[in-house]
């Protein structure tokens, strides 16, 4: 026989759950809204192929003259400049699809920890920013013109676009994530995964691993090597020095309390 104090406290539990469901459903749609609507201003102006030309500029301007960029897919002059028309609505419409996320999460949250989560989404989508203009204004123009530098005479350069779009979103992805670092060390911190006292200690082998990163990640080049791994040392001491003054504002009152107690 079923326990009727156990289907009480089932029933109790069906609304909020699915009123949370019901509140996360509107705040998706209302994201992809604001991405539509962002594409849909970009697919009238400037329009996909601008676009397209906005972003192959960089390696356009390094190429021989008379050189071009080649499509060897049939659809690739269709399909290549429509994904980059939504990369670049998704990435504009960024800050309300994380404000959507906020406000879905911002709730259950304590003051404490509002003060917490706030500056880090929009400190994150602000350095995400800067990594990508960053890799886009100074690296690309150093990497391509380090490697026409090294192109035997012989050759004529024709990249392809599908290539090249595979590229940039590669690099984006990379310097976006790179300049995360103070980020990922402020809530490592704050969240007494590691103290200040060992992320300086590891300073010395995070230069190593920024080094090997970038190696990874990046075309095997030494510009674009030094271009990343150079601001991932960079930012980590700006992480370090973020990271107490973050901690310090940032506390639960219970933690307060025990501070001054002790």
């Amino acid at each position: 026989m079923a326990d009727p104090n156990k289907e009480d406290e089932l029933a109790g539990t069906e609304q909020p759950f699915v009123a949370h469901l019901v509140e996360l459903r509107d705040r998706l749609i209302k994201a992809l809204i604001a991405v539509a609507v962002v594409a849909a201003v970009l697919f009238a102006w400037p329009g996909p192929g601008a676009l397209y030309d906005i972003l192959a500029a960089p390696l356009v301007a390094h190429l021989p003259k008379g050189a071009t960029l080649i499509a060897t897919s049939v659809i690739s002059p269709f399909l290549v400049p429509l994904k980059i028309l939504l990369m670049a609505a998704f990435l504009i419409a960024l800050p309300v699809v994380l404000y959507q996320a906020w406000a879905f999460i911002a709730p259950g949250l304590y003051t404490h920890e509002k003060k917490l989560v706030m500056p880090l989404v929009i400190s994150s989508t602000l350095l995400f920013f800067v990594g990508v203009a960053f890799c886009y204004f100074f690296v690309f123009g150093q990497v391509f013109s380090f490697i026409q530098g090294f192109a035997p005479k012989s050759i004529t350069a024709a990249p392809d676009i599908e290539a090249y779009l595979s590229f940039v979103m590669t690099m984006f992805l990379a310097f976006g994530l790179a300049f995360e670092v103070p980020i990922v060390v402020i809530v490592l911190a704050r969240l007494g995964v590691v103290s200040i006292e060992k992320l300086k200690a590891f300073r010395s082998y995070f230069i190593v691993l920024a080094f090997v990163i970038a190696a990874v990640v990046t075309p095997p080049d030494v510009v674009s090597q030094l271009a990343l791994a150079i601001p991932m040392v960079l930012l980590y001491e700006v992480g370090i020095w973020a990271a107490q003054i973050f901690i310090k504002h940032t506390k639960a009152p219970e933690e307060g309390a025990t501070a001054a107690d002790s």
